[in-house]
Parts: structure tokens; sequence; C-alpha cells
């Protein structure tokens, strides 16, 4: 593949600024070490029919290679790391575990957090959010002690660091307006070492300044 496309959104409240997912795409390619171009939309054409063709969800990324367009940033982040032995390792046990963690930091983290960002920020002065966070967060803690588990002497979900790190340290991200990460001590870690890798500080750097009639967000 070549050519690599990543669409992204050109504005975004401040809140969720450095938390789209486009930022898994560009990280991945960015640690492949593979050049891309950006394409910028403006969220009010989300419901284009144009863009719908490419997302049908109307939502970002959406992702062209070689003629390719996929939508979903889990898939085109494996596909990525499906070219790159930097993301997916070639020893078949490490493989696998790698892509499990990839579906647990979708399907198993990635919900509950994700309703927490939610109620927090889109709901907050709604009754029923109030009523049902205890719950979420519940949930949310659950999972990270899990992860925590995971991660004690590890630096990285199956050692090295992989596409699987690139997905969980994203989710991870969604609740930094929390002290949650930051009560389990492994995954704490953890996140600021996935944070502080030259890739993702590139790619959310370059993110950020992307972002126009915004106010400054936070890294």
């Amino acid at each position: 593949m070549n050519d690599y496309t990543v669409t992204g959104f050109s504005s975004i409240p401040p809140f969720a600024q450095g938390l789209v997912r486009d930022l898994r795409v560009r990280w991945a390619l960015d640690e492949a070490g593979l050049p891309y171009t950006v394409e910028l939309i403006d969220p009010a054409v989300r419901k284009a029919a144009t863009y719908r063709r490419k997302q049908p969800f109307g939502m970002v990324p959406a992702f062209a290679a070689g003629g390719l367009e996929l939508f979903e940033s889990g898939a085109i982040v494996q596909l990525i790391a499906e070219g790159s032995e930097a993301l997916l390792p070639a020893d078949e046990a490490d493989r696998a575990r790698t892509i499990v963690w990839m579906y647990a930091a979708l399907n198993t983290v990635e919900p509950p957090i994700d309703t927490l960002l939610s109620l927090d920020f889109q709901h907050r002065e709604e009754e029923w959010a109030k009523l049902r966070r205890p719950a979420v967060v519940e949930s949310v803690r659950d999972r990270l002690a899990v992860l925590n588990g995971q991660l004690e002497g590890r630096e990285f979900l199956i050692g090295r660091f992989t596409a699987a790190d690139i997905l969980m340290a994203t989710v991870l991200r969604l609740i930094r307006h929390t002290d949650l990460v930051a009560l389990h001590p492994a995954v704490d870690a953890y996140l600021k070492r996935c944070e502080a890798r030259p890739a993702f500080q590139r790619s959310l750097k370059e993110q950020l300044a992307e972002y126009v009639d915004s106010l400054p967000a936070a890294a």
C-alpha cells in the first residue's frame, strides 16, 4: 500500500481535542514509518452523501490507501500493523496476543470509558446522567484494575510496544479529565510511557495544530 490519506475534523470542541480517533491512525502510521497526508473536513459536512460514501456513519477517521477506502479506527490500525513488524510481531504467539489486546481495548475497556466521557461532557446537567454515573465509574474501575494487573512488571501490554498499545493508550486518554487512571499505578505509568513516545508526540502536535476556530486544548 502507498498514498495514505487520513481524514480528520478541522474544528472540534476543546474537551475533545487530542482525543479524536484519527489520532490513532496517525500514530500507527508514524510508528510504522509511513508518510501520509491529512484531509480535513468541517464537521458540518459529516452528513453529506459524498463523505458518507467514505465513512457511512459520518465520523472520523476515514482512510485511503492505494485506492482502498476504509473506516473504523481499530480496523485501520490493524491493517497498518499487518504490514509493520514494529506494530505486529512476527512471532505467532505474540502476534495473537497483540490482536487479543487490540480487541480488548476497543470492545471491553473503551465502552464504559467512552460512556463516562459522554456523561461528563455532553449530559452533565441531566438528572439521569448523574444517577447513572456511579455505576459507569465502577465499571471503569473494574476494567482498569484488570489492566493494572496485566501491566504490573511490563512496560507494554505484551512486553514490547505494539499496535495494541496505540489503541489502549488512546482509549485511556478519554478519561484524562478524571483521576481514575492515576489511581492505578501500573496503568498510569504505562500511559505516560505511551504518551512519551516521539511518534505519539508528533502525531498529537500535528492534530492539535490543525484545529481552527477552537480554544487551546489540553494535551
